[in-house]
């Protein structure tokens, strides 16, 4: 099994503002990682005939905006498609491909916005944990079933008008 949740965001959100270091920088980490982790485990899956990677992702790649920004929407969708990709060419050799598209999470990466949310904006936020019971779920599945894509978001929908709106900036 392959978890990959490592994440980053650049501070800068907004394209028209974004340095291409910081671009490269949330590329890096949120998509090349992911690649070259799951190229250095999948021969042996392959070989053994079965394999799980789980990839955590973000709402982001689907909904991308300021909140998360440019490099990280990018990012996240680029991982999307290539766990699909995986999951489409490699299901029928036993490999299991899932990502995770979890929504405002509160973790540290919170810390990186343009408006770092307050302490009452974050209760309302999914927590990790909750994340972690996902992959947990899709990493102890028998092997003939597989979760490609959960989606988990927080109950309440959080006003982020104003995080949008120092982010545009």
């Amino acid at each position: 099994i392959l978890v990959n949740n490592a994440g980053s965001a650049s501070k800068v959100l907004n394209a028209r503002f974004l340095s291409e270091d910081e671009w490269n920088s949330t590329v890096n980490v949120n998509l090349t990682a992911v690649f070259n982790l799951t190229q250095a485990v999948l021969p042996d899956m392959i070989a053994k005939g079965e394999g799980t990677v789980i990839t955590v992702s973000s709402l982001a790649a689907l909904n991308p905006n300021l909140l998360g920004g440019a490099a990280y929407g990018a990012a996240k969708a680029g991982v999307k498609n290539f766990m699909t990709f995986l999951h489409n060419t490699y299901r029928n050799q036993g490999i299991r491909a899932t990502t995770i598209l979890p929504g405002e999470t509160d973790t540290p990466i919170m810390d990186n916005r343009a408006r770092p949310p307050l302490d009452s904006e974050r209760a309302v936020m999914l927590n990790p944990h909750d994340v972690a019971r996902a992959i947990l779920l899709c990493a102890s599945l028998q092997k003939g079933a597989v979760i490609p894509e959960p989606h988990i978001c927080p109950t309440f929908m959080r006003d982020t008008s104003a995080d949008i709106e120092t982010a545009r900036w």
